[in-house]
């Protein structure tokens, strides 16, 4: 039975073995000076215990030099800790560039993972060996937290806004994911695994029954709910241009300017009298209730890679399909 028990979690990602090698600094300067301590203690109880017959000690005199050393000692070591743990946090919360965006949609009592590639997920997510993989973490009820104690990484998932952790993997096999904040009766339920494989191998599982990518699919959803009617990208344009929109500064009515990321465009979908754009009315009605997690997901993919020039074109700026064909296969040839 104590076989079986897992005293430490393997380290399978590059930002495990950063967390380990600051756990076991802590652990040994804390555990150090504990002991250290401890020992002084006892020794002192019993050296300069007071003994029969003895007379009582006179005053005692500080010690300019021990006094700095124990206090000047102390703030070294917890600058270095500081130093450390900043770095080490840093580097665990700040994708790479270049890193694969996986949509992480939390919900009671599972996990929905959305692949750009347009794969979809339910407690289980496949991400290939050795490639940065950035999850942006949404919950569609209450406060969940993402925890794969085998890559180290933990991040709460917080209702109305985004969150975000990634990981790189470094060995093959299935980890355990776990909802690590209490969010319900069946929180001990919400479980899955992360499961790693080889780079063909998850090209190769990417391609099977994938429903095209997922930018595609916020299409087929910016359609699906008119919002070509205003963010038409032309003259009539009754909303602002959505195109190279992602990343950049916007100007709002009100003077402030606010960085268009994942936060800012799902807020202008769910509540766009919140931040209302300069030169543009507050025309445009919630959609609170009425797109679902995912398919806000879908959208702002969409938004992000809308390029000059790529906006849909309006049905009724199309001209109509001709009444007349120079070749008509219903006709019967005489």
């Amino acid at each position: 039975m104590v076989a079986e028990v897992v005293w430490f979690p393997n380290a399978a990602s590059t930002t495990a073995s950063a967390v380990d090698a600051l756990l076991c600094y802590l652990v040994t300067a804390t555990g150090g000076v504990g002991l250290l301590v401890a020992t002084l203690i006892i020794y002192f109880a019993i050296r300069y215990r007071r003994r029969p017959g003895m007379n009582t000690p006179g005053e005692m005199r500080g010690n300019r030099r021990l006094e700095k050393f124990w206090t000047l000692a102390p703030v070294g070591i917890f600058i270095t800790m500081f130093a450390w743990g900043a770095v080490v946090y840093l580097d665990a919360f700040r994708a790479p560039d270049h890193s694969t965006v996986v949509y992480v949609v939390a919900k009671q009592w599972m996990w929905k993972f959305q692949h750009p590639e347009g794969q979809r997920e339910i407690n289980e997510l496949h991400v290939p060996l050795g490639r940065p993989v950035k999850l942006l973490l949404t919950s569609e009820d209450v406060i969940h937290s993402f925890f794969v104690p085998d890559f180290r990484i933990h991040m709460d998932v917080l209702p109305a806004r985004y969150t975000s952790v990634w990981f790189e993997p470094t060995r093959l096999g299935a980890y355990h994911l776990f909802c690590s904040q209490y969010c319900g009766a069946n929180h001990a339920g919400m479980v899955g695994r992360v499961v790693v494989m080889l780079p063909k191998d998850y090209q190769e599982w990417l391609q099977f029954s994938a429903e095209g990518s997922l930018a595609l699919q916020g299409r087929k959803t910016f359609l699906k709910y008119r919002c070509l009617s205003c963010h038409s990208a032309d003259a009539d344009a009754r909303a602002p241009v959505l195109e190279e929109l992602y990343g950049k500064r916007v100007a709002l009515r009100d003077g402030r300017s606010v960085l268009a990321d994942e936060d800012y465009l799902r807020e202008s979908i769910v509540a766009p009298a919140a931040k209302v754009v300069a030169g543009w009315e507050p025309i445009m009605p919630t959609f609170q209730g009425q797109v679902s997690a995912e398919e806000i997901n879908q959208l702002i993919a969409f938004i992000k890679s809308l390029r000059k020039g790529e906006t849909p074109r309006r049905v009724e700026s199309s001209p109509p399909p001709s009444t007349t064909s120079p070749i008509n296969p219903l006709e019967e040839k005489p």
